[in-house]
């Protein structure tokens, strides 16, 4: 491989190197809910018997013992944290102690009340019945430790803060069990209720604000993607929410300060055992939910029928108490739409890129309809100068080189014949073309995408080849050198490859979720794009056969001996409206799919 070809591929190796997707619990990394113990896991822990239980080897301890305490169960779990507190005082959230791991593949060590190592709790959401760890017992231990322990066992069902045994201190007298006949709080929550009907988009830019998507679609129909927003009350103190979608799993909807993902205020309304479960939470990053809750919705609706899930729900327009994360309405956001699969109440990436609209909108401002695009414009612009690169630079190139080297033989560009120098001009501007359109999608995703397929491996390999490709240009031997023919066929053959390959990623690129062009319509402008390039190459390749034969048949010793025969006034003429017919064919071509780009 070229110098250059390494450093593209070093280039892709940083970018893609510091990009580690991240879970948002599944990794056991929970230090944030120390204290409460609590999953942000959208639905409230169960009041059922849990099926688990924590045990310790030994009822007693003393100041520097190594206690062994099992957690097993008879079904399955995905996560736990396991913690040990003073159990005279049920009111403080310190820890006591530390642990030890004896399966560290498994489980692993958190820092509570700043003490490392003062919890455990699990390194996937990989399946296990059983978990056994050893407990540090402190030199300032108070006289009797108790142990709790949360145990997931799938997303939505989970078990919060189980009393586990109590150890006493030698020679301490245990105090009686503690008994509450006081039932344990249950976290406040909004009871939804059951859509009467479907929604409708009667009112938009009326009496609310709507965003569409197909535009103008009915909320009816299933593969319509629905939000609107009205503002109650006189003084517009809140704010109703209507989101509609295809019941795949989960449509949720963002407020954002900018067109990019991140640090976004979300609303979600998740498919849970044929029921909706509607909640807020935060998103940090291109990363999974975080601090999910129905803080501060009310008047919480849903329905799930006709392949659709719809939710409504009303929030103030300024929360007390509120939260970093949740935002207040009486502000410009960016409004994102997405939605995709949901198992057990837990979602899944999109199944497509979001819906952004075109521009921000006052939430509590005057009702409109809006826009929006499922296209980034860093995206638009790669697809648009990857097309443009490789169905009207690059063809015509390649074609120049391959049929019209014979053509215009005493005429001269800057010093060189005139083919060469257009062929030379046109391949330049394709490889340029490729290298900026190759660095956007890394710049858009701050990395690999690990979703996009074959497509970025062909991409690269589709930059490597034409970056080679000039540099074999330089280096070529003489006209008059035996070994020129190895750079013709090499030459030839890489180009050759390089076509194919573009062709290949382009037809995958129109699929991409990043920039979702109609289908199977572009597929099919694709297909008579390569159909309208075979004809014509077909065409070129009979009339220089046929012309070559004529040749070879004639009494001119010149047209024998040399590489190309000459061809006449006429016969130039032609070619060159044949030139001019592929350029305008590829140009119509490019122009339809071009259009199409800019209307996602």
């Amino acid at each position: 491989m070229s110098p250059l070809g390494l450093w593209c591929l070093l280039f892709i190796s940083v970018l893609v190197w510091p990009w580690v997707p991240a879970g948002c619990y599944s990794n056991g990394k929970v230090t944030k809910v120390c204290g409460s113990m609590e999953p942000h896991h959208r639905n409230s822990g169960q009041t059922t018997p849990s099926p688990y239980r924590l045990e310790t080897n030994t009822t007693t301890f003393s100041p520097g013992d190594r206690i062994q305490v099992i957690l097993s169960g008879t079904s399955y779990f995905e996560g736990f944290l396991l913690q040990a507190r003073d159990a005279a005082n049920q009111s403080s959230e310190s820890t006591v102690g530390t642990f030890t791991l004896t399966n560290p593949d498994k489980t692993q060590l958190l820092t509570c009340s700043k003490h490392q190592g003062s919890a455990v709790s699990h390194t996937s959401d990989a399946r296990q019945t059983q978990v056994v760890v050893i407990w540090n017992a402190p030199a300032d231990a108070p006289t009797q430790v108790q142990f709790f322990v949360t145990v997931v066992a799938h997303y939505s069902v989970f078990w919060v803060k189980l009393s586990g045994p109590i150890i006493y201190q030698h020679g301490v007298t245990p105090y009686p069990p503690h008994s509450d006949t006081t039932a344990p709080p249950v976290p406040p929550t909004t009871t939804p209720s059951i859509l009467p009907g479907p929604f409708t988009a009667e009112g938009c830019g009326q009496s609310k604000s709507c965003l569409l998507d197909p535009p103008e679609c009915d909320p009816t129909d299933p593969h319509c993607f629905f939000l609107s927003m009205t503002t109650e009350g006189p003084d517009k103190t809140s704010v109703t929410f209507e989101l509609s979608g295809p019941a795949e799993g989960y449509i949720a909807f963002a407020l954002s300060w900018d067109a990019w993902m991140g640090n976004d205020d979300v609303y979600m309304c998740v498919e849970d055992e044929h029921r909706v479960s509607v909640t807020a939470a935060f998103v940090s990053g291109r990363r999974d939910p975080e601090d999910e809750s129905q803080s501060g919705l009310s008047s919480v609706s849903w329905r799930l029928a006709d392949g659709a899930i719809q939710c409504r729900f009303s929030r103030p327009v300024k929360l007390t108490d509120q939260e970093p994360a949740r935002f207040d309405l009486d502000h410009d956001y960016f409004l994102f739409v997405a939605s995709g699969r949901a198992q057990y109440g837990r979602v899944w990436k999109h199944s497509q890129q979001p819906l952004i609209s075109t521009h921000r909108k006052h939430i509590t401002g005057p009702p409109e309809v809006l826009r929006g695009s499922r296209g980034p414009i860093i995206m638009k612009m790669h697809g648009a100068l990857m097309l443009l690169a490789w169905m009207l630079t690059g063809s015509v190139g390649t074609f120049i080189a391959s049929f019209y080297k014979p053509d215009w033989p005493n005429q001269t560009l800057l010093g060189q014949k005139v083919w060469f120098q257009v062929h030379r001009g046109l391949m330049m501007l394709t490889v340029t073309l490729t290298l900026v359109a190759f660095c956007l999608p890394f710049f858009y995703r701050k990395g690999w995408s690990k979703h996009a397929g074959v497509h970025p491996y062909l991409g690269c390999c589709v930059l490597t080849l034409s970056v080679i490709q000039p540099i074999m240009a330089v280096i070529r031997p003489p006209a008059d050198s035996h070994r020129r023919f190895i750079f013709n066929w090499g030459h030839w053959g890489v180009g050759s490859v390089t076509e194919i390959m573009a062709v290949a990623a382009m037809f995958l690129g129109t699929r991409q979720s990043s920039l979702p062009l109609p289908q199977p319509w572009a597929t099919h402008v694709l297909i008579g794009y390569v159909a309208w390039l075979a004809s014509f190459r077909v065409l070129l390749l009979m009339h220089k056969h046929f012309n070559i034969k004529k040749s070879l048949g004639s009494d001119d010793q010149q047209a024998i001996l040399s590489d190309q025969p000459q061809p006449s006034h006429q016969v130039s003429f032609i070619k060159s409206l044949i030139l001019a017919a592929l350029a305008l064919g590829n140009s119509g071509l490019l122009m339809t799919l071009l259009s199409s780009i800019v209307d996602i």
